[in-house]
């Protein structure tokens, strides 16, 4: 049986492709990313439900303070992790996103917060909350401890640690008081 020309025509195509594929390309230059939107703007696009919102100074102490608490491995991220944090007695601050779709993807959360005593604030934007959490990728919420996990028994700590872990417990004791005056 003949191969019909469809095909072999098809098989050629495939493998020029390939070879184009292959043979380097001159990458072209990035494109400019768009102008970051102003707190205002950002603000526009949050859930009518998500209270209480962090004015744009606690944000931005907020956001600070978990792009800290992420170097330390100091965070939960994503309703899974936060919610199985808190239900087994974790205490921290919660951080949630208030442009979510559909925001009923975080409703419970604050209810569980509530239960266990912990803080929570809402900030306008999941993707610079990813950012904060060191994450290529959004993220719906993030639980920041108060103290780093417990290094394992053959690594030793830097000597910069003890500086950068008392920066972060005054930062983490800033944002807990704010956070508390909100609710």
């Amino acid at each position: 049986m003949a191969k019909s020309p469809e095909k072999s025509e098809k098989k050629k195509a495939r493998k020029s492709d390939a070879a184009a594929e292959a043979t380097p390309v001159a990458k072209s230059p990035k494109k400019p990313s768009a102008p970051a939107l102003s707190y205002d703007e950002r603000k526009k696009f949050v859930s009518v439900i998500a209270k209480p919102l962090a004015d744009e100074k606690l944000t931005k102490k907020v956001l600070k303070l978990a792009k800290r608490a992420a170097k330390r491995r100091q965070i939960k991220r994503g309703v899974k992790e936060v919610v199985k944090a808190l239900r087994k007695g974790a205490k921290g601050l919660v951080v949630l996103a208030g442009d979510i779709s559909p925001i009923d993807v975080l409703t419970h959360i604050p209810v569980v917060c509530e239960d266990a005593g912990v803080p929570y604030v809402y900030v306008p934007s999941k993707e610079e909350l990813g950012a904060a959490a060191l994450s290529k990728r959004p993220t719906s919420c993030m639980l920041v401890l108060p103290k780093a996990p417990l290094r394992k028994a053959g690594s030793e700590a830097p000597k910069d640690d003890e500086a950068e872990a008392k920066e972060v417990a005054e930062a983490y004791a800033e944002c807990e008081k704010k956070m508390k005056e909100l609710a």
